[in-house]
């Protein structure tokens, strides 16, 4: 049976039970702190725009690259969205897209869904504001800034990200630190690359079009209903476009065929829209693109009702 996986995705029998576990402990506590500091800092009129962001992330994933070796990747997003919205919202942001992905369409386990948290959500998105912040202090706040700490942030993410799961291999049995570190490593400095062109490409477009995402000032801040609406059906129209993604096997997924553990993978205890394929459609294209749909807008709602319960007041709202 094929499993399909995004980058870093990982599945029930990968990991042992206690490495899980440790796992949804840390994941839990920094993903509830992060809540906190979103209640905090998060202006109302900000809140749509945290569910642009998760739908265009989710649907992003769906669209694999091509990668030398006969693997491919895509999107991971934390960086993006680490940009345009901050570590913490941007934490939140990756959880509810991890999770829908877990518990919708079983991309991941369940009790590896801690570690892929871990992973993505926290991992990626602290390793990517420390590098584009630490990029844009050394740039002095020039515009060449944005795209360098951009793009160095987002191969950054994917690789830290990548090493992440690689020592959690290790730590489980599954996979000795000596071959899982250089293997996923490897392969995933070259996915990073294909992230942080794409990063590249969204922060140009984004700069060019509404630059007062950057400014972070909720007072200067205010897209409007038409930019959201925009911004939603982009990330429809990637979701539509998911059916040509690259069919090779992700990052993970090729590092498991090729070290013998890819058989270890349990299968989920229910399905519900397992493989992004939509249940009861015989056409493999549109069933792709049914639950791209389904996905995108689900990921949307989730992310802005969990802004919209946590965010704060506009003094003029």
């Amino acid at each position: 049976m094929h499993f399909q996986m995004a980058p870093m995705h990982i599945p029930d029998g990968f990991l042992s039970t206690l490495v899980s576990l440790g796992l949804w402990a840390l994941s839990l506590v920094a993903v509830g702190f992060s809540l906190r500091q979103v209640g905090r800092q998060l202006d109302q009129r900000q809140v749509p725009l945290m569910g642009v962001l998760a739908a265009a992330v989710f649907a992003g994933q769906m669209l694999n690259f091509a990668v030398a070796g006969g693997t491919s990747g895509h999107l991971l997003g934390a960086a993006l969205a680490t940009i345009l919205i901050g570590p913490w919202a941007a934490v939140v942001v990756m959880t509810t897209v991890v999770s829908i992905q877990a518990l919708v369409f079983q991309d991941g386990g369940l009790l590896s869904l801690g570690a892929n948290l871990f992973n993505m959500a926290i991992i990626g998105t602290t390793v990517a504001y420390f590098v584009y912040t630490s990029i844009r202090k050394l740039a002095a706040e020039k515009p060449w800034g944005l795209f360098v700490g951009g793009v160095a942030a987002a191969w950054a993410s994917i690789v830290a990200a990548a090493f992440a799961c690689a020592l959690e291999l290790a730590l489980s049995g599954t996979s000795p630190a000596n071959i899982a570190v250089p293997t996923m490593g490897g392969i995933h400095m070259l996915i990073g690359v294909g992230e942080a062109l794409i990063t590249f490409g969204a922060l140009a477009f984004l700069h060019t079009a509404r630059r007062d995402l950057f400014r972070h000032d909720p007072k200067a801040f205010s897209p409007g209903a038409l930019a959201y609406l925009f911004g939603l059906g982009f990330a429809l129209l990637l979701a539509i476009l998911s059916p040509i993604a690259s069919a090779s096997p992700d990052g993970l997924e090729w590092v498991a065929a090729q070290n013998g553990y890819l058989d270890a993978i349990r299968e989920p205890i229910y399905q519900l829209i397992p493989d992004y394929l939509f249940p009861g459609i015989s056409n493999r294209a549109l069933a792709t693109v049914a639950a791209g749909i389904t996905g995108t807008l689900l990921v949307f709602g989730a992310a802005v009702g969990v802004a919209y319960l946590h965010r704060t007041k506009s003094p003029n709202s």
